[in-house]
């Protein structure tokens, strides 16, 4: 069997839409399915949505989370409560075309393989968007530990291992694109064409794209403690510089007049220790997290 599992917050314009194309293409594949359809605390008619197109059709399946928890947590949930030998992962948004489906599962099952991710070879959204999206892949990929997807994000099949693997992780502030590598397996790739979003406010702002990317570097890249370190040793280089010029220069008696130089190096340590003490914060701050261990979402209600 095949579960689809696709989170969503205020699709009210698109969920039907949405629900009806994913079920038509998985039936494409001849297999059995159901569909995990996570409700991560609208506040619009989506829910009612949903359970109208339930009614008629029991390969529904629908979470109700008691508030909105985020994309992350919200696939979690879904993962958590799908039972396909296949979970397919897709945002609601109808940038991961549900046309897609036949082609995932065909190339999971002849390539033999436990993860088939959908690879962005073009992305049809603004410019800057695009922009800042490109260059956290690029700095991700090259300062993470361990080899990352380049353009990929949540759009993916997996089989049965892969996501009995991924439901190990107990994480708080998780980035599932990242475990999805982290945990190996046989990985498969196909490409495609990332659409704009076919209407409303897209719900990932620009505040929760980098809060997502800076729980991804933070989770799997020592990179920010390592810069630490390199910015500290290249502080005391440039103090022990300073200490012989400014020795020499007074046995040569001609050393510099005033407190600009003082200042100025003053004010660029004290800068410099503040940016790391907010760096070792953040890191302190996940670990408050992880220690305080409170389940990841809650769950109001479920339709099955």
């Amino acid at each position: 069997m095949i579960s689809a599992v696709i989170p969503l917050l205020n699709e009210s314009n698109l969920v039907t839409r949405l629900v009806e194309d994913v079920f038509s293409n998985l039936k494409k594949t001849g297999e059995k399915f159901e569909i995990v359809c996570v409700d991560d605390g609208s506040t619009d008619s989506t829910l009612q949505h949903l359970l109208e197109f339930r009614e008629i059709n029991e390969e529904l399946k629908v979470v109700s989370l008691s508030r909105n928890f985020g994309l992350q947590p919200a696939l979690t949930a879904g993962l958590e409560y799908a039972t396909g030998d296949f979970v397919i992962m897709m945002d609601g948004d109808f940038q991961d075309p549900p046309e897609l489906i036949p082609k995932l599962f065909k190339k999971i099952k002849e390539t033999n393989s436990d993860i088939i991710t959908a690879v962005r070879y073009q992305r049809n959204e603004k410019i800057g968007r695009r922009i800042y999206t490109s260059i956290f892949h690029r700095i991700f990929s090259s300062i993470s530990e361990g080899e990352q997807v380049l353009k990929a994000g949540n759009f993916c099949i997996i089989n049965k291992k892969a996501h009995q693997a991924i439901l190990r992780f107990s994480e708080r502030n998780r980035y599932l694109p990242g475990i999805r590598n982290f945990i190996g397996f046989k990985h498969g790739f196909i490409e495609y064409n990332r659409p704009e979003r076919l209407g409303g406010e897209a719900k990932m702002s620009r505040k929760k794209l980098f809060a997502l990317a800076a729980d991804a570097i933070y989770s799997f890249s020592k990179w920010p403690i390592k810069a630490c370190l390199y910015f500290g040793l290249f502080g005391i280089f440039i103090f022990l510089a300073a200490i012989i010029y400014a020795l020499g220069s007074k046995l040569l008696g001609f050393a510099p007049i005033g407190w600009s130089s003082m200042f100025l190096a003053v004010s660029f340590f004290g800068s410099v220790q503040l940016t790391f003490l907010g760096l070792i914060g953040e890191y302190v701050y996940r670990i408050f997290k992880e220690v305080q261990n409170r389940p990841v979402y809650f769950v109001k209600d479920i339709y099955e």
